[in-house]
């Protein structure tokens, strides 16, 4: 048996690992503590560890935590991002890392398809505009969820589940995604084009591109006026990947285009915000991700690597160094 510990939010805790994932890890790993915070690691609790299990509130792997834990070899991190965990002394280590991001992509993807669907009926243009008049709004000419051409940015995990729900229904799908391979997009039903070419032409875009250097800021003035007429944008990935600024002064001057934005940037926007208050934009507060229960995906998902990582077998998740620029 290999050493284990859960280390992590504890209000997240029973969330990510539930009793069937426990268990599923504990046929494996020795836990001889509690779950503890990043806060309460010690020398004594860290001598003997082998498999770190954490998520949300994991502890930074820095040189003074690796010294400590001479033996650590793998992390389950039942969360997306772990950027704010790792270090490159860990990667120097060899300490090798799995990520739940890809389970998280579900829920993601769920809410996105919602809000696409929802968007390509008009509906929450109907709902603002009811509430500021006190009266049901006049009907206009939605496009309606047949044929009408969504455009997804980045295939990553979120962007390819959400293609795979945009499947079942009868539309025009594409994405621009410079690392996509074409065969899969081919396979998930996408046309590739360029980033100009999609927000010129879908009736909704919706945003999955991980946060990076060069995707800070992404859509800006030039891709927002390109819009089609009554287009919407989606935004369930990072509120960086948007020019704000630009976004408010396109849509006050463009009202017919309309916003949706799950992530803002910063997070939450500032008292006084006018995401708050003009009629085209509405902010739901991050929900787009895994919530409650929905969480048992990432432990669950992280038991399954456990098993692979003991039967000497590929993990499925498993993170690089190389591979986390492309990250989000």
């Amino acid at each position: 048996m290999l050493n284990g510990l859960y280390v992590m939010d504890p209000n997240r805790f029973d969330d990510v690992y539930g009793p069937q994932a426990r268990e599923a890890i504990e046929r494996h790993l020795t836990i001889a503590s509690p779950p503890l915070t990043a806060d309460r690691l010690t020398p004594d609790v860290l001598a003997d560890l082998d498999v770190l299990v954490t998520g949300w509130g994991a502890p930074k792997l820095d040189a003074g935590l690796l010294a400590a834990a001479p033996k650590l070899s793998l992390v389950l991190y039942g969360a997306g991002s772990i950027k704010g965990m790792v270090t490159p002394e860990m990667w120097a280590r060899g300490v090798r890392v799995t990520s739940a991001a890809t389970a998280n992509a579900e829920p993601v993807a769920e809410f996105a398809l919602s809000q696409i669907l929802y968007a390509l009926k008009h509906g929450w243009r109907y709902v603002l505009a009811a509430r500021a008049a006190a009266a049901t709004a006049p009907r206009g000419p939605e496009i309606g969820a047949y044929d009408a051409v969504v455009g997804l940015v980045s295939l990553g995990a979120t962007g390819r589940a959400t293609a795979r729900l945009l499947a079942h229904h009868h539309l025009d799908v594409q994405a621009y995604d410079p690392y996509a391979d074409p065969e899969q997009a081919a396979a998930l039903g996408v046309r590739l084009v360029g980033l100009k070419e999609l927000f010129a032409t879908s009736d909704v875009v919706s945003l999955h591109s991980p946060l990076t250097p060069e995707t800070q800021r992404l859509v800006g003035t030039e891709l927002l006026e390109s819009m089609k007429p009554d287009a919407t944008l989606v935004n369930t990935a990072r509120g960086g990947l948007v020019d704000e600024a630009a976004l408010v002064d396109v849509l006050s001057r463009r009202t017919d285009l309309f916003a949706v934005l799950d992530v803002t940037d910063p997070e939450p926007p500032v008292a006084g915000s006018p995401l708050f208050t003009m009629p085209n934009i509405v902010v739901t507060p991050h929900v787009a991700g895994s919530l409650g229960f929905e969480r048992r995906r990432h432990g669950q998902a992280m038991a399954e690597e456990l098993d692979r990582y003991v039967a000497g077998e590929p993990l499925l998740y498993e993170i690089t160094e190389s591979g986390l620029a492309r990250r989000a």
